[in-house]
Order: C-alpha cells, then structure tokens, then sequence
C-alpha cells in the first residue's frame, strides 16, 4: 500500500517507539510520585518537554504543557482566552477552531470569521479589519491542513498586536511543526502541535505558551502541569513524541526539499486534463491537493485505495460532510468541491511511489470519467 494520506496521520517511528518503550517497562512510574522511581520519570518528562519546545522557540521564554491532542490544546486556547468582546478567526481553520468558535455564542463572546484566500491562506486585511479594541483573542492557523497553504504567523501576530496590544495571539501549529522552519516570536502568545503527525503516537499533543501567560486550567484535578492540565502524564507518549521530533527536526530543511521536489512531481505527472491544483506552489512541502473535477472524491478514494493507494479527500475531521468547509470558503465551485482528493506526504515516501501514485490517480479518473461519460 502506498500511503499519502499523513496530514490525517503519520506511521509511528519504529526507532522512536524503541527508544521510548521503557517507559512502559521499567520507568512506568507515577511523574509525580515522590520517590526515586518517580522522581526519574518526572526529570525525563521536563527535558522531553525542554526538547520539544526548544526546536521552535526559546524555552527561557516559552512554556510547554502536554496535553493530549492538538483538539484539545486548539480549546485550552480558544477557552481560556477568549472570554470577553469578540474573538477573531478564519474560515480556514481545523475544525478544533471553527467549532470552539461557534460555541463562543453560547458564552457571550462574538465570534468573528475572516475570508480566506482561493488557496487557503488567510486573508490579511480582511483579519485586521475586524480586529478592533475589544477583541480578546485571534487565532490563524499556521499551515493549512486541507490545501498547505502556509500563513505567515510572525508578522500576523505582530500586525494584530499593533491593532490592539491586549489581543491574545493563538496559532494551530499542528500541520507546521516538524515539517516548516519556524521560531516563535514574543507576539505569539499560544501555539498547538500535535505527535501523530510527525511519527509518534495518536493521544499525545502540547500548548506552548509565553512564560508567565495567564493561561487558564483546561482540565482540573492532581494539578499537574503546573495546575494548568491535571490528569496522570502519558509519560510513554510524551517519550515518543520527543524521540520521534528528533529525528524529523534533524533532516527537516533535508526533508523539505526532497519533498517539495515530490510534491511537483505528482503533480506534473498528473494529467492535467483530468485534475486541477487547489495547493500553492509555495505551500507546505508536504500536501498536494487536487480535483478531479465532476467526479466524487469518496468515490475514487475507494477505488484508488482497491488499487493500493491510501489518498486523502481532505481532513479526516470533515470526513462526514458532503465538503470540505475550508474549500468552500476558498471559494471552489460545487463540481470542483466533489472531485478533491489531498495527497500528503511523510520523509518516508519515495519517488518510486509518487510516480507509481501518478499512475493510479489518472488511470482511476480516465476510468470514471468513461463510466459516467
């Protein structure tokens, strides 16, 4: 099976998962027992956490709290912070995002959606315009999961901050960490990963945030996480997580390249009669996304999948929507809207299989669009 479907997932890193497996072993201990055993186990969970955030920004200004997917380190965020006026957003964004907003509602606070570009990014001056002195929170997703379009984060945080200087600054980092170069500015006050998408373990996710930011507990009970998500760590998954990160912030400018290479191989080996682009070509290295426009999109999935391809329709999260909502506010007609298909990409992928996952896709399409004329 060839597999392009790692913005949904990634396979697990088998060395990661080696490294890590004492942890269901010999140092299975409580973090937060008092004893030697626990004592250890809480010492390896703050350099896992030191690690994880010292890759993107500098842990002396920035904290890290495990939590235990990127869902809920997006609703720590939006639900902490968000809690007065009106908060600001895109039509863009992960579902984690879009539905924490709609909720807002119900909790007084007006929530406010920018448009978005046709590739997904969001639109900058249509953001600012509704950023105004009673704006609580904003949040800009950093790499778009469904198209990869790629929003510069740094200079959004700065220009909101300008705006209004008391607006908390959030970014989904889930699709951008471990796969794009990025530093975390003193703007950015909140940021969300998530490991099952870099090869480590679904259940496993982080907030980073600035030092001495008043984020509020998300989860209450032990008071772990400095009080601010309590419930046992998943010390196993965090040692994944932190073993997997190694190895992909190792060869990340590597990876990128090699990648970006790929992803415009797919795509000029694609007939292009049959499909149309809806990624940038400056977007993350690691998604294609694609139409074959007037065909249904679940349908050749099903039928690519038969011929030994695993391919996305776009986020997993949407799966049981007619279409995707990102894409819709992108502003893609109907037929265009049915026939997406995302290809996402992983180190692991080879220049065999995108050649080979070419021939599949035009040969399933030619197919279909004989069968129905």
């Amino acid at each position: 099976m060839i597999y392009l479907d790692n913005a949904a997932t990634t396979c697990p890193n088998a060395r990661a998962g080696l490294r890590a497996a004492s942890f269901l072993t010999e140092n299975f201990y409580n973090p937060s027992a008092r004893y030697h055993g626990g004592v250890c186990v809480a010492r390896e969970t703050d350099a896992a956490r030191n690690e994880l955030l010292g890759f993107v920004a500098d842990p002396e200004k920035f904290d890290l709290i495990f939590t235990s997917c990127g869902t809920e380190s997006d609703n720590q965020a939006v639900f902490s912070c968000a809690k007065r006026g009106n908060a600001v957003t895109d039509a863009g964004e992960h579902a984690a995002i879009r539905s924490a907003f709609s909720e807002l509602k119900n909790r007084g606070v007006e929530p406010r959606i920018a448009p978005v570009n046709s590739d997904g990014s969001v639109n900058t001056e249509a953001l600012l315009h509704l950023v105004d002195e009673k704006t609580s929170f904003v949040s800009v997703m950093h790499v778009n999961n469904e198209t990869g379009a790629v929003n510069d984060i740094r200079t959004l945080a700065r220009l909101v901050k300008a705006k209004n200087p008391r607006a908390v600054f959030h970014s989904d980092g889930v699709q951008a960490y471990g796969r794009i170069p990025v530093r975390l500015t003193e703007e950015i006050d909140l940021y969300s990963v998530s490991a099952h998408k870099i090869g480590a373990l679904k259940g496993t996710g982080a907030l980073m945030k600035r030092k001495k930011f008043p984020l509020s507990p998300f989860l209450y009970g032990g008071g772990q996480e400095g009080n601010l998500r309590s419930g046992t760590e998943n010390t196993y998954g965090i040692a994944y997580f932190r073993y997997a990160a190694e190895e992909k912030f190792a060869s990340l400018s590597a990876d990128g390249a090699r990648l970006s290479g790929y992803r415009e191989m797919l795509w000029e080996l694609l007939e292009k009669p049959l499909f149309a682009r809806l990624s940038p070509e400056n977007g993350s290295p690691y998604i294609l996304t694609v139409s074959a426009v007037g065909l249904r999109g679940e349908v050749l999935q099903r039928k690519l999948w038969d011929a030994g391809l695993a391919i996305g329709t776009g986020s997993a999260c949407n799966s049981k929507k007619p279409h995707s909502p990102v894409l819709e506010a992108c502003g893609w007609d109907g037929k265009t809207l049915d026939g997406a298909l995302r290809a996402s990409f992983s180190p692991e992928t080879t220049e065999e299989e995108i050649v080979r996952a070419a021939e599949l896709m035009n040969a399933a399409v030619r197919e279909m669009k004989e069968v129905t004329g």
